[in-house]
């Protein structure tokens, strides 16, 4: 019994200690395991490489980099090889026709003027063709885009090449051209569905974007009538809006001004006043919380441009408003809704609650009742009142949802082209003035290019406009609860 008694507990040892170097083992088995693993991902990721085959490819390969899929048909990918060639006998020709004409024009924009010449034999003028900056400029960004999709392209085609050297060499299968449009539907369903897509983003966004922003540093504009002929002037428009000594930039910065403080009202305001209303309704002591509901979300069904075109209509010095207060004797003359600088803001902005406090209270509503009631019960039972359960409770956990859509709220009001447009028009515009004293940052663009047909200041208001969005939404949205403690209330 003395020796079972020292016998078991070392047996008991024994397995320990073993179990432990097992354990020890097999943990540091799966860890070259998984190195071995992340080496070979590595090693897969950095393999098809332009680098890799400059190096390692063999003679087909580097001739791949002058004469687009010569690899893949000379291991037998011979469709996809084909492809390759025939977009780089795409781009040669579209080059040789026209691109390298288009790259040579863009740094000049043109300079053959249009001329009347007089046509003896038809005994008419007739004008012969000039350049057309306009044209050249878009041509030429456009040579450049296609370009930068071929340069993709060869790319592409390259690592292929090298791909296929690589897998032919080890023996391994080459995907055939009808295997390589199976995978489009089965582990490259992505690459098919995102296709189109990126293509719309890439020619009907980026592109306009591009040109857009280079508009900014050429003198297109009526002045000097610079729409036909125009050329690059570099920062100059620049320092003409920034410059307060001149007339444009004192109107850009009290347009900025007053488009920040138009943002701010209408934002907050929107914010307050629909959480209040989205309290009051969601309250156990409101009775018929969804006939209210409806009552309000109902302005939302009507478009809103027939909401403010009807407001414009009523706020006239003739409108039902001034009419009926004239005629129960309430004023001794009509109010100047859209006449007097201060009384354009303050209706503006008041009429912009009435369309936006429907989607903010929609939106509280839901937060309100995705709030754990038993967070309102601990509370009642520690003696809180009401103001401070808002204060402790509602108010943080709507903030720490609701700032991102704040955020975009307030990206939205610097934006809002409707309400400033359709109702007030701007107006009141001083005399010998661009903008008037409702105008925002958009519609003052709006003015300058279609109106006025400054296009070269409307593509610098257009920039600055998304550098002061950009700077306000980062920065805010970085310094938010939303961004810092993602799951803070989870």
């Amino acid at each position: 019994m003395f020796q079972d008694a020292f016998w078991y507990p070392g047996i008991s040892m024994k397995l320990f200690i073993r179990s432990a170097s097992w354990f020890f083992k097999i943990k540091e088995a799966r860890k070259v395991k998984k190195a071995g693993k992340k080496k070979k991902v590595s090693e897969f990721a950095t393999e098809y490489t332009l680098a890799n085959a400059a190096k390692k490819g063999d003679i087909v390969t580097k001739l791949s980099f002058l004469i687009m899929g010569l690899g893949n048909i000379v291991h037998k990918q011979v469709v996809k090889g084909l492809m390759f060639l025939g977009v780089e006998a795409l781009y040669i020709w579209f080059m040789v026709t026209s691109g390298f004409y288009n790259l040579s024009m863009l740094p000049s924009l043109g300079w053959r003027e249009q001329e009347k010449v007089w046509n003896e034999q038809k005994s008419v003028y007739e004008y012969t063709a000039g350049d057309q900056s306009l044209l050249l400029l878009l041509y030429g960004l456009a040579t450049i885009f296609i370009t930068v999709c071929f340069i993709a392209a060869w790319k592409e085609a390259v690592t292929s090449s090298y791909k296929s050297e690589v897998l032919a060499k080890n023996g391994k299968h080459l995907n055939t051209f009808k295997e390589d449009c199976k995978s489009l539907l089965d582990q490259n369903l992505y690459k098919l569905l995102m296709a189109a897509p990126l293509a719309g983003i890439l020619i009907f966004t980026v592109l306009p974007l591009i040109f857009m922003i280079t508009m900014a540093f050429t003198n297109y504009s009526k002045v000097k009538d610079h729409l036909t002929l125009f050329d690059w002037v570099g920062l100059a428009n620049f320092r003409k809006i920034l410059n307060f000594n001149d007339s444009i930039g004192k109107t850009f910065y009290s347009v900025l001004v007053w488009t920040i403080v138009w943002a701010l009202f209408a934002t907050a305001l929107n914010y307050i006043l629909g959480m209040i209303l989205a309290i009051v309704i969601n309250r156990k002591e409101t009775h018929a919380k969804s006939f209210w509901r409806f009552c309000f979300v109902l302005s939302i069904a009507v478009p809103q441009f027939v909401s403010l075109l009807i407001m414009r209509t009523m706020l006239q010095p003739t409108g039902i408003v001034n009419t009926l207060l004239l005629k129960y004797g309430l004023i001794d003359k009509a109010l100047p809704f859209f006449t007097s600088p201060m009384w354009a803001r303050v209706t503006v902005i008041v009429i912009n609650l009435w369309v936006g406090i429907p989607y903010t209270m929609l939106q509280v509503t839901g937060i309100l009742q995705n709030i754990p009631g038993e967070l309102y019960e601990a509370a009642k039972i520690d003696g809180a009142n009401a103001v401070q359960t808002f204060f402790k409770i509602t108010l943080p956990y709507m903030l720490f949802v609701m700032t991102p859509y704040l955020i975009t709220q307030f990206t939205g009001n610097v934006n809002n082209f409707n309400v400033i447009f359709l109702l007030s028009g701007g107006n009141p515009t001083p005399v010998e003035s661009t903008a008037g004293k409702t105008d925002l940052l958009v519609t003052w663009l709006y003015k300058l290019t279609i109106e006025k047909n400054y296009y070269n200041l409307g593509a610098v208001i257009g920039i600055m406009t998304f550098i002061v969005l950009a700077i306000v939404a980062l920065v805010t949205y970085r310094n938010t609860t939303s961004y810092k403690d993602e799951e803070g209330f989870m």
